[in-house]
């Protein structure tokens, strides 16, 4: 098969689609690799790299035109929408339940669109979203600690306090992967932390992790508002896979926060979880409602992203081998877990809570396949 590897062109989006080493794996199972110029170079990786795993560097029209599967990091921006061909395949992070217009150009074009974020494991993991989640999960954490800062608009708190001085409070909302993690990095900073979640396993799963060194709570509206009035810092890690995130903090919640506390929305992907949430870049992360710090950058690992791109072709690179060496076809009926991960096949959407969130016809792959 052709796979090609373009540049991203979001926003400060430095990640990179497949590491050299990713592509040596390919090239050595007889496929060709097409890989845009400079594609690699915000990871670190530059085009010489490329081209000794025995990759084609091209340029970005080229690889469209040529590639018979694009694998990138992000969902499509606008202006690439019109280099898909009828019937290509497309293997990326898509977010289309807060992307309509994405969803619309795909089927319009009949991309085969599969999501890494809804492709699923045997046990009900995520697998293709992990390695994502765990880097945005501990790098909310970082930010929001940069945000607390008195000089970036917030209460002028250090999280882990010092002798003496209470250390700061870090709600985590959503005990998943990002939610862990984030956990993790906010005890290892010294603050104080409480998780939220609606499954009673899962808390008592994260007591016995966090040996009871983090608080858990059941989620209900009631205990989110009771516990925002004195939180520093709110991250909301919630995810209902392929669908919109619920709104956990309503805009009356957010007015009994402390004046400068921050809120880090790492669902903002799939639309926020919070009622006051946009999507932001890196290149302008945060802004303030109602004297609260938001920080919704929808590529939260974007600015990591060596570490992030070896992390994410660690887990997509058997998934791309099987997509390359079956076909796709075969590939998506032969693996559930696979075919899981398709949004869009033949101009229709394919995953129901994908059709769910955009109000549109859910139509199941095995029926057009």
């Amino acid at each position: 098969m052709r796979i090609g590897v373009p540049k991203e062109i979001k926003i400060h989006e430095y990640r990179v689609g497949m590491t050299p080493e990713g592509v040596k794996e390919l090239v050595d199972a007889h496929h060709q690799v097409f890989v845009q110029q400079d594609a690699g170079l915000g990871a670190g990786f530059d085009d010489a790299a490329y081209l000794a795993a025995g990759a084609r560097i091209t340029s970005r029209d080229e690889l469209f035109d040529d590639a018979d599967m694009i694998v990138k990091v992000k969902e499509p921006q606008p202006e690439e929408y019109e280099l898909f061909k009828h019937g290509q395949v497309l293997f990326t992070y898509l977010h289309l339940a807060a992307d309509a217009p994405q969803a619309q150009a795909l089927i319009r074009k009949e991309v085969t669109a599969i999501a890494y974020e809804t492709v699923t494991a045997i046990d009900g993991a995520l697998p293709l979203l992990i390695p994502m989640s765990e880097v945005a999960g501990r790098m909310s954490v970082q930010v929001a600690a940069t945000c607390l800062q008195q000089a970036n608009g917030g209460r002028g708190i250090l999280l882990g306090g010092v002798p003496g001085v209470l250390p700061g409070k870090v709600m985590v909302l959503g005990g998943g992967v990002a939610g862990t993690h984030a956990a993790a990095m906010a005890l290892g900073m010294g603050a104080e932390v409480t998780i939220l979640d609606k499954s009673l396993p899962r808390l008592r799963e994260l007591a016995t992790h966090f040996a009871g060194r983090v608080k858990t709570v059941y989620s209900t509206s009631t205990a989110i508002a009771s516990l925002i009035s004195t939180a520093d810092v709110v991250i909301g890690a919630v995810l209902i896979p392929g669908a919109s995130a619920p709104k956990l903090i309503t805009r009356e919640m957010l007015k009994t926060m402390q004046p400068g506390s921050v809120l880090v929305d790492i669902a903002i992907d799939q639309g926020g979880c919070f009622a006051s949430s946009h999507p932001m870049t890196h290149a302008n992360p945060t802004y303030v409602v109602d004297g609260i710090v938001h920080y919704c950058v929808t590529n939260i690992p974007g600015a990591v992203p060596r570490t992030s791109t070896m992390a994410l072709t660690n887990a997509t690179l058997p998934y791309i081998k099987q997509l390359a060496t079956m076909g796709v076809t075969r590939a998506l009926l032969e693996n559930a877990h696979l075919a899981n991960g398709l949004n869009v096949y033949r101009g229709e959407i394919t995953h129901p809570a994908v059709a769910q969130s955009l109000g549109v016809r859910y139509q199941p792959f095995q029926d057009a396949a």
